[in-house]
């Protein structure tokens, strides 16, 4: 593998043929190539599971909210710190779904 560094003598760029920006060789089992393509790995799976965790949360919000509706718990049932969670997501929500209908319009001039 061929790679280049940065200013800082850490793997910046990787290629598997040699280029005018990567000439320096390192084997493919080099420690230091391997920690670089991890490091890599490791942020794409941080970052899928960081989306599931926001995924997670709405569903989360969802299953309090069908559970008050149904009259399974209550909304004082719930902790203070959770209560004031609980109403801020709703607060933003509110708010993003207002901001949605003012931007969200098909017609070109942005009037609804």
């Amino acid at each position: 593998m061929y790679i280049k560094r940065d200013n800082d003598e850490r793997i910046e760029l990787v290629s598997r043929e040699e280029t005018p920006e990567c000439r320096e060789y390192l084997a493919a089992d080099s420690p230091e190539l391997l920690a670089f393509l991890m490091e890599g790995q490791v942020g794409r799976s941080a970052a899928r599971f960081q989306a599931s965790d926001l995924a997670f949360v709405r569903v989360l919000e969802d299953v309090i909210e069908l559970l008050m509706d149904k009259g399974v718990i209550s909304f004082t049932d719930l902790p203070e710190p959770a209560q004031e969670k609980v109403m801020e997501r709703q607060t933003l929500r509110r708010r993003l779904n207002g901001l949605q209908l003012v931007t969200g319009s098909d017609d070109e001039d942005g009037v609804i």
